[in-house]
């Protein structure tokens, strides 16, 4: 039998054996907080992806397009300069600087831009069929857009060799590109590249020949699948004056078609602007 003292003891290890995990569950809370503390107090915030992220959520839920104003400070974070004004007395120039508006606009394009050229990747990786051609897809962001280099691979071209026909699959392969490049309103270039290799198809038939037949021929899959044809832009042959990789102009890859995606409208010419 136990006495007193023994079951006192007895219920007392109990009670540290059965609860004493919460001590290190705690431990471990406070350095995980710690941890991301440190995480947070180490990181730098990209403006221009926030902006991005700030723009879809916008987009995705909508914004409030009636504009009330209270008081001295109006509700859509106008500074009244002087006294109260109502909706009614408000102009459309004084609601917005041209400074706030150039931004918006940009913002509102570098938003489109990324949101093109993300739909665009998710596109080649929706199609288990077109898993194996979209290693011949290479992407490239430059400061004038996103290029779409759709290249040849060693023993896995695009075209048949002089020939400005599409295989079954890349025919496929431009049409499911054609989806997020119909949601998007930025302009295309579309330009074809061969590389420094012997053009068998006649004397007559060169490599320029070539290459701006090839564009010419992504151009009308594009319009087969409902791009309008005010979208593209240009559509030209560089022969194999700009190879992929210059170091190496016999290549595979060298021989090219590339869809590039705008950032920006092509200015226009001095005598067309007034």
């Amino acid at each position: 039998m136990l006495t007193g003292k023994g079951c006192g003891k007895k219920k007392l290890e109990d009670e540290h054996s059965g609860h004493g995990w919460y001590v290190s569950f705690a431990d471990l809370m406070g350095l995980l907080v710690a941890f991301f503390v440190v995480l947070v107090s180490y990181s730098t915030q990209d403006v221009k992806k926030l902006q991005i992220v700030a723009g879809s959520m916008r987009d995705a839920f909508g914004v409030q397009r009636e504009m009330r104003y209270s008081g001295i400070v109006e509700t859509d974070g106008h500074m009244v300069e002087d006294k109260p004004r109502s909706k009614s007395t408000i102009s459309s120039d004084a609601a917005a600087s041209p400074q706030d508006a150039a931004s918006s606009a940009k913002a509102k394009a570098e938003r489109e831009f990324a949101l093109a050229s993300a739909s665009l990747r998710q596109a080649l990786q929706d199609v288990p069929e077109l898993a194996e051609m979209s290693k011949n897809v290479v992407f490239e962001e430059t400061p004038s857009g996103l290029n779409l280099e759709l290249t040849d691979q060693d023993g896995r071209p695009m075209f048949p060799e002089g020939s400005a026909v599409p295989y079954e699959r890349t025919r496929m392969l431009i049409a499911r590109l054609a989806g997020p490049l119909r949601a998007t309103a930025l302009k295309l270039n579309i330009v074809g590249h061969t590389a420094a290799t012997p053009v068998q198809a006649g004397d007559e038939f060169d490599a320029f020949d070539l290459s701006t037949s090839r564009a010419n021929a992504v151009r009308q899959i594009l319009k087969r699948e409902g791009l309008s044809a005010g979208r593209v832009v240009t559509v030209a042959g560089k022969g194999d004056g700009e190879p992929l990789f210059p170091e190496a102009p016999t290549l595979a890859a060298n021989r090219r078609v590339t869809i590039s995606l705008l950032r920006e409208n092509p200015p226009l010419p001095p005598d067309l602007q007034r």
